[in-house]
């Protein structure tokens, strides 16, 4: 796939965020943008916004944190009689904390819409690319995805298996002329954060606000979907996109694990301590 023009997208976690705005980058450069999200209202808002510029976009509203959830996303579309060309697992969220500050459940969601979705979509739509001879993948993990992270353990975990997912995959499939890669962004505008820590300690809650008051506010989700989309388009297998986040790669290749685990417990405990 070198072009993005009159392609099809589904685009997932696509009302907000990176999601969001890999939905218009993607209208802009002449695709059919598939949206779907939880949110009914906001993925209507940004349909009607894609249509009154010239494109087209449709709207399928699912919570892939539910289990069946993929299957029923791909029954729907296959229904409309829309061929996906280019899959887009961007829907994820975490949780930043000590790990028993958060409920078994929160983090059987957190696996079922990082992990067990993804991979379920991939599993249900790339078989017709494969028979088409055509088609890409695009999973966006995490700079966590490189390093293990206490205190966002469970999230950080899902992001490894996001990279190492989409870099075999992409082995499997390179002979059938899909492409799949993983964009790892490091910390983004976007509404991540406060999810990540609204069933946190109030001190921590405290300093994510002050890093937002200081101007702490990560890189732009434009700047996020352009670099991604670009790297797509020049077949790299994993992109970091963002100014510097490139380090967290590469640590990995210069320090042992242990010293590793060391920086980054170090570093996020002290965000969340009590």
């Amino acid at each position: 796939m070198n072009t993005y023009e009159n392609k099809i997208a589904l685009i997932t976690g696509a009302s907000s965020g990176i999601g969001k705005a890999m939905a218009y980058d993607l209208a802009d450069r002449g695709a059919e943008v598939i949206l779907t999200a939880r949110s009914l209202s906001q993925l209507e808002v940004l349909a009607s916004q894609i249509k009154a510029k010239g494109g087209k976009a449709y709207v399928y509203p699912e919570d892939l944190a539910q289990p069946g959830s993929a299957k029923k996303l791909h029954y729907q579309i296959a229904e409309a009689d829309l061929s996906v060309d280019l899959l887009i697992n961007n829907a994820g969220y975490g949780r930043w904390g000590k790990f028993e500050d958060f409920t078994k459940d929160d983090y059987a969601d957190m696996i079922q819409l990082n992990i067990t979705s993804l991979t379920d979509l991939c599993h249900l739509f790339m078989p017709a690319m494969a028979n088409k001879g055509e088609g890409g993948v695009i999973n966006i993990g995490s700079s966590a995805s490189f390093l293990p992270v206490p205190y966002a353990s469970v999230y950080s975990s899902t992001k490894a298996y996001v990279l190492m997912f989409s870099e075999a995959l992409r082995y499997e499939y390179a002979d059938r002329n899909i492409r799949i890669m993983a964009s790892c962004p490091g910390a983004t505008d976007s509404n991540f954060r406060n999810i990540a820590s609204e069933k946190s300690s109030e001190r921590l809650k405290k300093r994510i606000s002050k890093m937002k008051d200081e101007g702490h506010v990560g890189d732009s989700c434009d700047r996020v979907s352009k670099e991604t989309l670009e790297a797509f388009l020049q077949n790299k297998h994993y992109v970091v996109p963002g100014k510097g986040n490139s380090k967290f790669a590469f640590l990995p290749r210069i320090l042992s694990r242990a010293r590793v685990l060391k920086i980054t417990g170090d570093t996020f405990k002290k965000h969340t301590a009590s």
